[in-house]
């Protein structure tokens, strides 16, 4: 067993449940699309991370998925808003002896490997954020339990990560590079290589 765990959130690639606020710009389609892509990538820079890996699902395990590969365990997360969730896994994380861990969604195209792993570097000494474009952040690293930043956050909304800075206004913080998540169309760049999926609706 390591000493640093990810964790990754995902959902179940279902059509009409994921990626909603794109499928408004475009369809349904076409946003599931957008997420198996986003889940692939983020399979393929996490795969090789010499760290254990925790992926959880929304709602059901899928079994036969790409999650197979990699020594990624399985669970389930918990009811309530994404604080909840967040905070039950990295508690669980905590509780079964892990060090330093870092959590991360499934929907970031710029996300690197280099990146998780500064972010693994850094958590050995002090909090670690990845804040995106929208005002809240793609990555969360902490070496202690805490519920301060899991609780009175507007989730997804523009002041996540102020809120989360401020929970942090006395102690270490390292900041990792602004990444952009992929909520809306805007939000696809023309050089990324999901422009060819949603190029087709337009």
């Amino acid at each position: 067993m390591s000493n640093q765990l990810l964790i990754i959130f995902t959902r179940r690639p279902e059509l009409g449940k994921v990626k909603t606020r794109l499928a408004k710009d475009t369809s349904d389609e076409v946003a599931l699309k957008v997420y198996n892509q986003l889940v692939i990538h983020t399979h393929g820079i996490t795969k090789d991370l010499d760290v254990d890996k925790w992926v959880f699902y929304t709602d059901e395990i899928v079994f036969d998925d790409l999650w197979d590969e990699g020594g990624f365990m399985k669970l389930i997360q918990a009811q309530g808003d994404l604080g909840i969730k967040m905070q039950e896994a990295v508690f669980k994380g905590f509780s079964a002896g892990y060090l330093e861990i870092v959590v991360i969604g499934s929907d970031i195209e710029t996300l690197t490997s280099e990146i998780i792993k500064e972010a693994f570097e850094q958590v050995k000494t002090q909090n670690v954020l990845g804040p995106s474009e929208d005002g809240g952040y793609y990555l969360l690293g902490l070496n202690e339990p805490r519920t301060d930043v899991f609780t009175h956050k507007n989730w997804g909304t523009d002041t996540v990560l102020m809120e989360t800075l401020q929970d942090f206004e006395n102690e270490e913080v390292f900041l990792l590079d602004e990444l952009n998540d992929i909520d809306y169309l805007e939000d696809i760049d023309e050089n990324s290589a999901l422009y060819s999926i949603v190029k087709s609706y337009k």
